[in-house]
């Protein structure tokens, strides 16, 4: 029987975001109470419902970058090929990485002998054990890891499209050069952020993920549902 592990962060109204973005409004906007005024259903059997009111930008809580966020004529997320968001996947192992440490090729190429999995058009999840040292305090969003240029090359080389981390972020906060996010640009493929649980990944070896986008019209990214299935 498949397991599946929800790799998601749950949006929650005020949540930690990046430190450059707004963050999500999710309130209560009809009630079972507020409703009745709406006198359905019947005397005997009244209807009411609920509804939430949502608003957050589309680089908010768990999700996936498009082409369009570091590129003017990059496709925006409604254009991106469906199938590029799910595939054969593998988590690497790096919760030695310490808070704004580094992960280059030289990280790459041990984690991914210690996975037992050689990279092949793998979608690479990168495990550092960021959420769980810093959530849900704010510090979560000063600390995480930088993924390199030369890594991200490494990763495109052995033709992975997608990569995801914990965190806010690719590259360092305290950095303004953007390495990952340049480097995913010039070669063609993408991240997801902020993905939760990596850790139960880890000596898994190969597994199946997905990870799809919502359908938003010209949008630079999205937030999607992650879910690693194991055998």
């Amino acid at each position: 029987m498949t397991r599946i592990v929800d790799l998601t962060l749950a949006i929650e109204d005020n949540m930690v975001s990046h430190k450059n973005l707004v963050k999500p409004v999710l309130i209560p906007h009809t009630t079972h109470e507020s409703s009745k005024k709406y006198g359905q259903g019947t005397p005997e059997d009244p209807q009411t419902y609920s509804t939430t009111f949502l608003s957050m930008l589309d680089h908010t809580g768990t999700h996936v970058d498009a082409f369009l966020h570091v590129k003017p004529d990059g496709l925006p997320v409604d254009e991106m090929p469906i199938e590029m968001f799910m595939g054969k996947a593998v988590c690497f192992d790096l919760r030695h990485i310490p808070d704004l440490g580094t992960i280059d090729v030289a990280e790459m190429e041990a984690a991914e002998k210690q996975s037992g999995v050689k990279v092949d058009g793998h979608i690479v999840l990168l495990c550092t054990g960021l959420h769980k040292r810093h959530w849900p305090r704010e510090s979560i969003a000063y600390n995480n890891a930088a993924v390199t240029w030369e890594a991200t090359k490494w990763l495109a080389d052995h033709g992975s499209k997608l990569h995801g981390v914990e965190g806010p972020s690719t590259d360092r906060p305290t950095e303004k050069t953007f390495a990952n996010h340049r480097a995913c640009r010039d070669l063609g493929i993408t991240h997801y952020e902020w993905l939760v649980n990596l850790e139960e990944l880890i000596g898994v070896g190969e597994f199946h993920f997905e990870g799809v986008p919502l359908k938003l019209k010209g949008a630079s990214g999205s937030p999607v549902r992650a879910l690693a299935f194991l055998d």
